[in-house]
């Protein structure tokens, strides 16, 4: 078994031995951004995350932690992968450590008009939706 394995606590994520940075397993990330480990292995397909491996076991650093948090952001934002693996970037005039979105005015403003759009179109579907139900228990 490996050091890592053997400090692994069930209630605490990984503590790198040694060192000041958290590691965590890919449960550790799951659970806490209640997302799917099949997510989080599609995220690493696809580039966005980064863990280290020891055998089959995929162990995240912190700033992999920080990555995943901006990635389910950018989600929330209604960002595609796509555009947020252009987005993210490690902010060079700030800590090495700080992850973020690279967003320019032009880019959130593209976004709310797109959001906008999605919402009226929603509204719309809503209203029909309403219009039927009422004529079907009329």
């Amino acid at each position: 078994m490996s050091t890592i394995a053997k400090t692994r606590r069930k209630d605490k994520p990984l503590e790198a031995s040694g060192a000041d940075e958290r590691e965590y397993l890919i449960s550790d990330l799951s659970r806490e951004f209640d997302v799917t480990l099949r997510a989080l292995r599609f995220y690493e397909d696809r580039g966005l995350l980064s863990p280290r491996r020891i055998g089959t076991m995929r162990i995240y650093s912190a700033r992999d932690r920080a990555r995943l948090s901006v990635i389910l952001k950018g989600k929330a934002l209604g960002f595609t992968l796509a555009e947020i693996q252009e987005m993210l970037d490690t902010d060079g005039r700030s800590d090495p450590g700080v992850v973020d979105l690279k967003l320019s005015v032009e880019k959130i403003d593209e976004q709310i008009a797109h959001l906008e759009a999605q919402k009226s179109e929603v509204e719309k579907a809503i209203a029909e939706l309403r219009a039927t139900r009422e004529k079907l228990t009329a």
